[in-house]
């Protein structure tokens, strides 16, 4: 990735971070199907992500290590939530294959109690870089593919791959399903 686009692509996640209001999908945003429900690796890679995001149980561990809040809370357009964004900026440029250990955000739910608790990782590829390196080729993880989000989204980004991995929280929709109903946005303070 170009310095200009990681500029751009770090200028609209942060420009995210004063939302105070869930985001919802708007309707020009296209998000493929999501082809990871008969992944056959799926326990494999959610015991590799919880193997390797342990540390994060504690918010300030990641922080520590260069995670960032990105978005509030964020929740679903009618069910569900993704939760609170901690995002490694660094690792948005990347056009290798994405690994289990290298998630790009970390998602929180809000605590009762104003904490912070793990339920899942994000895996973020930008398509551009990806699609010229990678003709073709969606990327994959474990045998998962990651959904296209197309632009214009509610992120104000360009086109991304995603995928979502609830390690921390069992999600009944799915493992790798964007929105999950088992997490909520409800304990999120006032502005954000």
């Amino acid at each position: 990735m170009s310095h200009s686009t990681r500029s751009h692509v770090r200028t609209a996640l942060i420009a995210l971070l004063p939302l105070a209001a869930p985001l919802a999908a708007s309707a020009t945003e296209t998000v493929s199907a999501d082809h990871s429900a008969h992944a056959p690796a799926s326990g494999v890679l959610l015991a590799n992500v919880r193997a390797h995001t342990a540390r994060y149980l504690d918010v300030n561990a990641a922080t520590g290590d260069g995670f960032v809040r990105a978005t509030p809370c964020v929740s679903g357009p009618d069910f569900g939530a993704m939760g609170v964004h901690f995002i490694k900026l660094d690792r948005l440029g990347s056009i290798d294959q994405p690994k289990d250990d290298k998630p790009t955000a970390l998602i929180y739910e809000p605590t009762a109690n104003g904490g912070l608790r793990l339920v899942g990782v994000e895996f973020i590829v930008m398509a551009g870089p990806w699609d010229i390196a990678h003709p073709k080729s969606p990327p994959s993880l474990d045998g998962n593919l990651f959904n296209l989000v197309g632009a214009p989204n509610r992120f104000g980004l360009d086109a991304f791959y995603e995928l979502h991995a609830w390690a921390w929280q069992a999600n009944p929709t799915g493992n790798f399903a964007d929105w999950n109903t088992r997490v909520v946005c409800d304990q999120q303070p006032a502005g954000g």
